[in-house]
């Protein structure tokens, strides 16, 4: 049976060494909603980006449509004068898939593509900017989830360390060595399992 002194010793240490790994989990705690936050952040501003080019997008699908209906009609009123002014106000995004699905016949080809807005070759760069800016969106709120993640757990150890604090501060009210060395022992076991496991944990430090 321990004695009383090294009883003492032992929930001193336990005190000691349990107080340090609270504050440490309560800090790391701090920092990974504080990153958690800044993730969201980055992921709010990629969406507002991401929105704002597909709007671009849009417009210029739009352009395109209404130019390209506006050549089709003087086309088929064989105006050619007409036709030719449209098609010289095409966008420069517009022209490769116009070449193309002319190049396929449409009059004579029964499985040319329906319109150019069908060819391959018909690509919106804000469109391509808008899906990128959201995947990173997407990535960077599952960043923003995992850094919640981590702060829960942070919290946890603190809850856990507490504990351990609790049952060192507890055993020293017990004058019977038995049930003081028993309840120091279990406060112990909390503090070095808890250890354990936050060792398992990503740390982020301020720089």
């Amino acid at each position: 049976m321990p004695s009383i002194r090294a009883l003492e010793i032992g929930s001193a240490v336990l005190l000691s060494i349990a107080t340090l790994a609270t504050a440490w989990s309560g800090y790391q705690a701090s920092r990974w909603n504080g990153e958690a936050a800044k993730a969201t952040g980055r992921a709010n501003a990629s969406r507002v980006e991401s929105t704002r080019a597909s709007g671009l997008a849009n417009r210029n699908a739009q352009i395109d449509i209404a130019l390209f209906t506006q050549w089709v009609d003087a086309y088929a009123r064989n105006e050619t004068v007409l036709a030719d002014f449209y098609r010289n106000r095409f966008r420069a995004e517009f022209k490769p898939a116009f070449e193309a699905w002319v190049a396929s016949r449409p009059l004579r080809n029964p499985r040319a593509p329906l319109s150019p807005f069908a060819m391959p070759q018909y690509v919106l760069e804000a469109e391509t900017e808008a899906n990128a800016l959201e995947l990173a969106a997407d990535a960077t709120a599952a960043e923003a989830r995992g850094g919640i993640h981590r702060a829960q757990n942070y919290v946890l150890a603190v809850t856990l360390f507490a504990a351990s604090l609790f049952f060192a501060g507890i055993s020293t009210k017990l004058t019977r060595p038995g049930p003081r060395a028993a309840v120091l022992g279990l406060g112990f076991v909390v503090f070095v399992v808890t250890l354990v496991w936050i060792l398992t944990l990503p740390v982020t430090v301020a720089v």
